[in-house]
Protein backbone atom coordinates (compact mmCIF):
# COMPACT_ATOMS: atom_id res chain seq x y z
CA UNK A 1 0.00 0.00 0.00
CA UNK A 2 2.91 2.40 0.41
CA UNK A 3 3.27 2.86 -3.36
CA UNK A 4 -0.38 3.82 -3.58
CA UNK A 5 -0.04 6.17 -0.59
CA UNK A 6 3.06 7.78 -2.08
CA UNK A 7 1.31 8.28 -5.37
CA UNK A 8 -1.73 9.79 -3.66
CA UNK A 9 0.49 12.21 -1.71
CA UNK A 10 2.28 13.18 -4.92
CA UNK A 11 -1.06 13.99 -6.61
CA UNK A 12 -2.19 16.02 -3.60
CA UNK A 13 1.09 17.93 -3.56
CA UNK A 14 0.84 18.64 -7.29
CA UNK A 15 -2.74 19.82 -6.91
CA UNK A 16 -1.80 22.18 -4.07
CA UNK A 17 1.15 23.53 -6.06
CA UNK A 18 -1.00 24.08 -9.16
CA UNK A 19 -3.61 25.94 -7.09
CA UNK A 20 -0.93 28.15 -5.52
CA UNK A 21 0.53 29.00 -8.93
CA UNK A 22 -2.93 29.80 -10.31
CA UNK A 23 -3.62 32.10 -7.34
CA UNK A 24 -0.30 33.90 -7.79
CA UNK A 25 -0.90 34.36 -11.54
CA UNK A 26 -4.36 35.81 -10.87
CA UNK A 27 -3.06 38.19 -8.20
CA UNK A 28 -0.22 39.35 -10.48
CA UNK A 29 -2.67 39.77 -13.36
CA UNK A 30 -4.96 41.90 -11.22
CA UNK A 31 -2.03 44.09 -10.15
CA UNK A 32 -1.04 44.55 -13.80
CA UNK A 33 -4.66 45.35 -14.69
CA UNK A 34 -4.74 47.97 -11.94
CA UNK A 35 -1.57 49.54 -13.33
CA UNK A 36 -3.01 49.48 -16.85
CA UNK A 37 -6.22 51.19 -15.72
CA UNK A 38 -4.29 53.71 -13.58
CA UNK A 39 -2.28 54.70 -16.65
CA UNK A 40 -5.49 55.31 -18.58
CA UNK A 41 -6.84 57.40 -15.68
CA UNK A 42 -3.53 59.31 -15.48
CA UNK A 43 -2.97 58.56 -11.79
CA UNK A 44 0.22 59.48 -9.96
CA UNK A 45 2.70 56.70 -9.07
CA UNK A 46 1.45 56.58 -5.47
CA UNK A 47 -2.18 56.51 -6.62
CA UNK A 48 -1.28 53.81 -9.16
CA UNK A 49 0.17 51.58 -6.46
CA UNK A 50 -2.86 52.04 -4.22
CA UNK A 51 -5.25 51.45 -7.11
CA UNK A 52 -3.45 48.26 -8.18
CA UNK A 53 -3.80 46.95 -4.62
CA UNK A 54 -7.51 47.84 -4.66
CA UNK A 55 -8.00 45.84 -7.87
CA UNK A 56 -6.29 42.83 -6.28
CA UNK A 57 -8.62 43.16 -3.26
CA UNK A 58 -11.69 43.47 -5.52
CA UNK A 59 -11.09 39.95 -6.80
CA UNK A 60 -11.97 38.53 -3.38
CA UNK A 61 -15.58 39.77 -3.56
CA UNK A 62 -16.88 36.83 -5.59
CA UNK A 63 -15.63 33.85 -7.57
CA UNK A 64 -14.50 34.50 -11.12
CA UNK A 65 -13.36 37.64 -12.88
CA UNK A 66 -16.66 39.54 -13.02
CA UNK A 67 -15.93 41.53 -9.85
CA UNK A 68 -12.62 42.75 -11.29
CA UNK A 69 -14.16 43.61 -14.67
CA UNK A 70 -17.01 45.47 -12.95
CA UNK A 71 -14.58 47.49 -10.78
CA UNK A 72 -12.30 48.41 -13.67
CA UNK A 73 -15.17 49.32 -15.98
CA UNK A 74 -16.89 51.40 -13.30
CA UNK A 75 -13.72 53.24 -12.27
CA UNK A 76 -12.59 53.92 -15.84
CA UNK A 77 -16.04 55.18 -16.83
CA UNK A 78 -16.21 57.39 -13.73
CA UNK A 79 -12.80 58.85 -14.62
CA UNK A 80 -14.07 59.77 -18.08
CA UNK A 81 -12.02 57.18 -19.94
CA UNK A 82 -13.73 55.98 -23.12
CA UNK A 83 -13.57 52.20 -22.61
CA UNK A 84 -16.02 49.37 -23.05
CA UNK A 85 -16.46 45.90 -21.60
CA UNK A 86 -14.64 44.27 -24.53
CA UNK A 87 -11.54 46.44 -24.03
CA UNK A 88 -11.40 45.56 -20.32
CA UNK A 89 -11.78 41.86 -21.07
CA UNK A 90 -9.10 42.06 -23.76
CA UNK A 91 -6.75 43.72 -21.24
CA UNK A 92 -7.62 40.98 -18.74
CA UNK A 93 -6.55 38.32 -21.24
CA UNK A 94 -3.36 40.18 -22.17
CA UNK A 95 -2.38 40.72 -18.55
CA UNK A 96 -3.05 37.05 -17.76
CA UNK A 97 -0.48 36.09 -20.38
CA UNK A 98 1.98 38.67 -19.04
CA UNK A 99 1.48 37.57 -15.42
CA UNK A 100 2.06 33.95 -16.36
CA UNK A 101 5.20 34.93 -18.27
CA UNK A 102 6.52 36.95 -15.32
CA UNK A 103 5.97 34.14 -12.83
CA UNK A 104 7.27 31.34 -14.99
CA UNK A 105 10.28 33.28 -16.29
CA UNK A 106 11.36 35.55 -13.43
CA UNK A 107 13.55 38.42 -14.42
Amino acid sequence: MTTFDDRERAFETKFARDEEVAFRITARRNRLLGQWAATLMKLTPAETDAYAKAVVQADFEEAGDEDVVRKLLGDLTAAGVDVDDAAVRRALEEQTVEARRQLIQPE
